[in-house]
This record gives structure tokens, C-alpha cells and sequence, in this order.
């Protein structure tokens, strides 16, 4: 199926007289015969539910869609996108490890990776988008577990060389995991070229009504952990919390990656997302394809439309000839990048609170990619914990203004911008 189809089709097809809408299953748990049939669930011997924490078959269904959109072999899905992201890394890494990730990504993973991460003993070194191939492979240690990059970054809106990236990962024995939030696999899916993970803030576009929080891991089923074996222990070694489990030889390349996150990392956590979270998505995930030509094609237009204004002094779209990852947008997402620009005034961070106080149609959020036109200054909201020396790094300058064009007939919206202006 195409992905508009599987945003519709993607959770299966009802049976005769089931219902059309993906049913609720708001349930922590679930009743078994005997206790020897449960056994067999805890030993991951058999499928089945038995503790929503774990797995949930509403929370399931959606994951699959998601997985199927992405064209990945298995997905699952947990609280934020937040918990996906950091999911992902700790089901690799481990205290004394090292990973790589981009410079330019979300203040909220960065701080994760500067801060949180440190003090669990996981090592990052971040790597400059405009680097050399060599000063890139520099980066890389022996115990360097992962690369991390995001599709479009938040809210610098560097596109990400996936295949460069990829290639590099792979010359050092290590998967690429990317964060696709803001393009959606409608728009780039990254296993295409190279990717080997994938997370998600479902939270944004995929939910796409500030309804609600979600977050997703996909694997490509394509990484050979069984060809590095001393660098994944973890996927590749007796789990001796499941009897000595080998989660490589039981479940493959395909469900290995995720089937250790679900049976151990969200066995432990517990950042799970709710049945009624999961429902509420999928609704979502129905309407994401038109919605994403929508949110594009006003972006598009808005762009245009700042570029020539008098008080602007810089605008950021990748779907701008101007924009110096043009060439990357087009080749990684030629049918459009996302709905999410960013652009600074004449007269700095004082213009930028003066101007976004007149706005009417368009609202200040702590959010972005949302049916609604939302807007924010990030370096004294989202990125605040950083100093000026790393807002400039994750490439967030002091009069950015991150817009979030929303689903609005696009001339209401540039009414609003430009009263505002004036």
C-alpha cells in the first residue's frame, strides 16, 4: 500500500461485524487460565498481553501503522518523544559508553545528550554539520555505540545528510538513528537511505491537534548486531533476566532491537504510552498525508512571502533556493520539507517579543507541528538551559523566531503576520 492508504489502512482490516474504529483496550491487564500459560509470556516463549506496561494491543496496532509508514520490521510505542529518544540510545548504550550525535538538534535531546546522559556515564561528542568526512570519523571511538542526527532539526532546520551519515556510521560498525519528527515518513522515510532506527515526537505532526503525547521507535530490521557482536552485549549475549534469552537468535534481525526495548528498557522504565493516547493518535495518523501537503504548501508560501519583507533580516526554509540545505531538502524530500520555518527582525530579540505580543491568528506554544499556527522564541523558552556558546552551536541565534505554519487558509495567516509587522 501506499502511505496515504496506510494511514488509513495501516491497523488492519475489520472482520465482519467488528468495529471500523480502532477499539480501546484500557486495560492494565489481562486474565489468563493458568498460571503456566502466562509463564510462557514472561519467558518472551510466547505472544500475548499480559501488563499494559509491556504491551497493549491498541498501543500495538498503532505501532505497526507507524512501523509499516516508515517501512520498518517493528515498532513500538512509548510516553513522548522524549522517552523514544532516549529509549533508543540506552537499549545500546551503557554506562562507559560513547555516542555521536549532530550538533543540531531539539534543546531537549541536546541537553539529554550534554547533561542527562553524562551523568549515567554515556559519553557524546557532537559533530558540526558542515565537517569533513575526516573530521567526522575523528569523532568515532572503539566504544562509540550509535549516531544520532534528526531529518530537519528543531528548530535549526539543518537537513541531515542520511546517506553521507549513514555510510560513515556503518564504516565504524555502529546504526544511524534518526529523529524524522518533522518531516514524517510521508515526507522522507530514512531506511531509504541508510537509516537504521528511527524515532518519533508523535506528540507533533502524526498527533497533529495538541491532543496528544506520544513517542515511537521503528527499526529497519537492517543493522547485522550479530556482525558486532562485542559492541551489542546486549542484543547479542545471554539476557540472563529471561533465562539466558539471546534476543538476536530468538527473535532476528527483525524484532530483535525492538523486542529488547519492550521486554527490558519498558519492562524497567515503564514510559509507556496510554491505550487512550494511542487511540487518539492513530485518529491522528488517519489525516497526516493531507495534512502534511497542507502544512507544506502554506509554509512554502509564508517563506516567500517573509523572504521579501522589509523587516525581516534572515528567514530559514529548506524549501527556499536561499537556504543552504536546498539541494538536501530536494534530494531527501522533494515533495516538501515540513510546515516549520524560522526567522529573525530588524532589531533583534526586542523586535521579535514586540512583534509576536500583536499577533491574533497565530498563537504562542510551546509546541510546533500543529494543525494551529504556533509560534516561539526558543532561546528564551525551549533552549533557555543553554549558554550562547551552545545556543550557537545547535545553530538557535538569539532573535530566532521558530514559526509553526499551521493548516489555516494561508492568506489568513500572512494577514496576521503582516499586521503585526506593521
Amino acid at each position: 500500500m501506499k502511505r496515504e492508504t496506510i494511514c488509513i489502512q495501516g491497523c488492519g482490516r475489520p472482520a465482519n461485524g467488528e468495529p471500523r474504529q480502532l477499539p480501546i483496550i484500557q486495560s492494565t491487564t489481562f486474565r489468563y487460565e493458568s498460571g503456566e500459560a502466562m509463564a510462557k509470556l514472561f519467558d518472551l516463549e510466547a505472544s500475548g498481553y499480559f501488563y499494559t506496561r509491556l504491551a497493549n494491543p491498541t498501543n500495538d496496532a498503532v505501532a505497526r501503522k507507524i512501523a509499516a509508514l516508515e517501512g520498518g520490521t517493528a515498532g513500538v510505542l512509548v510516553s513522548s518523544g522524549m522517552a523514544a529518544v532516549f529509549y533508543s540510545l540506552f537499549n545500546l548504550a551503557s554506562a562507559g559508553d560513547h555516542i555521536v550525535s549532530s550538533s543540531t538538534i531539539y534543546g531537549g535531546t541536546f541537553n539529554l545528550f550534554n547533561v542527562t546522559l553524562k551523568k549515567m556515564g554515556i559519553d557524546v561528542t557532537f559533530v558540526e554539520p558542515d565537517w569533513t568526512d575526516e573530521q567526522v570519523n575523528a569523532a568515532f571511538r572503539p566504544n562509540t555505540k550509535l549516531f544520532f542526527g534528526e531529518t530537519i532539526a528543531n528548530p535549526a532546520l539543518t537537513v541531515f545528510d542520511i546517506e553521507r551519515y549513514a555510510r560513515i556510521a556503518h564504516e565504524h560498525g555502529v546504526p544511524l538513528i534518526i529523529d524524522n519528527t518533522f518531516p514524517t515518513p510521508i515526507n522522507c522515510r530514512p531506511f531509504e537511505w541508510g537509516a537504521d532506527i528511527v524515532v518519533h515526537s508523535t506528540t507533533k505532526y502524526m498527533d497533529g491537534h495538541s491532543a496528544s503525547l506520544g513517542g515511537c521507535v521503528v527499526d529497519s530490521g537492517k543493522f547485522d548486531w550479530n556482525a558486532h557482536k562485542d559492541k551489542f552485549p546486549g542484543l547479542t549475549t545471554p539476557d540472563e533476566s529471561y533465562h539466558g534469552l539471546v534476543y538476536t537468535d530468538a527473535f532476528g534481525l527483525g524484532g530483535a532491537y525492538i523486542t529488547k526495548i519492550v521486554a527490558q528498557v519498558g519492562r524497567d522504565l515503564g514510559s509507556m504510552i496510554s491505550p487512550f493516547n494511542a487511540y487518539i493518535l492513530n485518529i491522528g495518523l488517519e489525516t497526516l498525508a493531507l495534512r502534511m501537503e497542507r502544512h507544506c504548501q502554506n509554509a512554502q508560501k509564508v517563506a516567500e512571502w517573509l523572504e521579501k519583507h522589509p523587516k525581516i533580516s534572515w528567514i530559514n526554509y529548506p524549501g527556499l533556493e536561499s537556504s543552504k540545505d536546498y539541494a538536501l531538502a530536494q534530494k531527501y524530500m522533494p515533495n516538501g520539507t515540513c510546515g516549520v520555518l524560522s526567522f529573525g527582525l530588524k532589531g533583534g530579540r526586542e523586535a521579535a517579543e514586540a512583534f509576536m505580543k500583536k499577533l491574533n491568528l497565530a498563537i504562542i506554544a510551546t509546541h510546533v507541528a500543529d494543525a494551529q499556527t504556533c509560534l516561539l522564541h526558543p532561546a528564551s523558552t525551549t533552549h533557555r538551559q543553554l549558554s550562547d556558546a551552545e545556543l550557537v552551536e545547535a545553530g538557535v541565534s538569539p532573535d530566532l523566531v521558530r514559526l509553526s505554519v499551521g493548516i489555516e487558509n494561508v492568506d489568513d495567516i500572512i494577514a496576521d503576520l503582516e499586521q503585526a509587522l506593521a
